[in-house]
């Protein structure tokens, strides 16, 4: 090999050698900005926090439309709400809480809404107990009960043998009474957080078929019969038996409850002593 073939070949190396390098830096900035722009980006977004969802059940010979109130508050609160409807005197309570609850469940849980609380007025609160009795809902949150006869209804006792009561109430009328026949004797203490909102207002009506039954009340329910072992929380309010699911004061102790698992604040003396349930809200 001549000095000249020696010299042109030490340029062809030299010269791939450079292209070489400049490859590899040209790599490592693309590599470099790559980096830079992916610590740029913003972080993803952790998933939206689930709405927590809130079965409504009425009382007996009421609709959905008397909770509706109540429901507009609640939508207004981020709340899913479940507003059901059920034929309340066309059959048996434990019929009427495996047709009407699933409905409310199956609603929550089609909009993914998690935990579930239940709101009731009324019998809507013997078919809440009746249901929770034999299934598990492992979503449960809070209940609140409205003027709820969770120890039947002195009331009820009276005309249960009359045509026309039964005519009109149905079935499920002739369940709520106080004695061993009825409903509330088979149904024990609660094991969830439970409130428990009484009335203590009667209405013309109501004074007169009530007259006579001894004790403070809203008419239908006494405030006695309003309670039930367990339950977390308990408050009178000046509202009688039809219209405590629109009374504002009721509203907003609703909404307390299922932010706090407990009422507003009041005097002790007033509170019902804490159970297991509230216990176990607090923890």
């Amino acid at each position: 090999m001549t000095g000249r073939d020696s010299r042109g070949t030490r340029t062809a190396h030299a010269l791939r050698r450079s292209r070489a390098a400049v490859v590899a830096l040209a790599c490592a900035s693309a590599l470099a900005a790559t980096a830079a722009g992916a610590s740029a980006l913003p972080a993803p977004a952790p998933p939206p926090a689930r709405k927590a969802c809130v079965i409504l059940l009425h009382g007996l010979g009421r609709t959905y439309l008397s909770m509706e109130t109540l429901a507009a508050a609640l939508r207004a609160d981020g709340y899913v709400v479940a507003n059901v409807d059920y034929p309340s005197r066309d059959a048996r309570i434990e019929r009427l809480a495996d047709e009407a609850v699933p409905r409310g469940l199956d609603d929550c849980r089609q909009a993914q809404a998690a935990p579930i609380h239940v709101v009731t007025h009324s019998m809507g609160g013997i078919l809440t107990r009746q249901y929770l009795k034999d299934h598990d809902v492992p979503e449960l949150g809070r209940v609140v009960m409205l003027g709820p006869p969770n120890q039947g209804s002195a009331v009820a006792d009276r005309p249960m043998d009359q045509a026309a009561y039964r005519r009109f109430n149905g079935p499920a009328g002739q369940q709520l009474g106080t004695g061993p026949d009825g409903i509330a004797a088979s149904l024990g203490p609660v094991d969830f957080p439970l409130g428990v909102l009484a009335g203590r207002e009667v209405t013309l009506v109501d004074e007169f078929v009530s007259e006579g039954i001894p004790g403070e009340g809203d008419g239908k329910v006494l405030v006695a019969e309003a309670r039930v072992d367990g339950m977390s929380d308990f408050r009178v309010l000046d509202a009688n038996h039809t219209f405590i699911v629109s009374d504002p004061v009721a509203i907003a102790e609703v909404r307390h409850f299922l932010r706090e698992g407990r009422f507003s604040p009041i005097a002790p003396d007033d509170a019902a002593p804490p159970g297991p349930a509230a216990q176990a809200a607090e923890r």
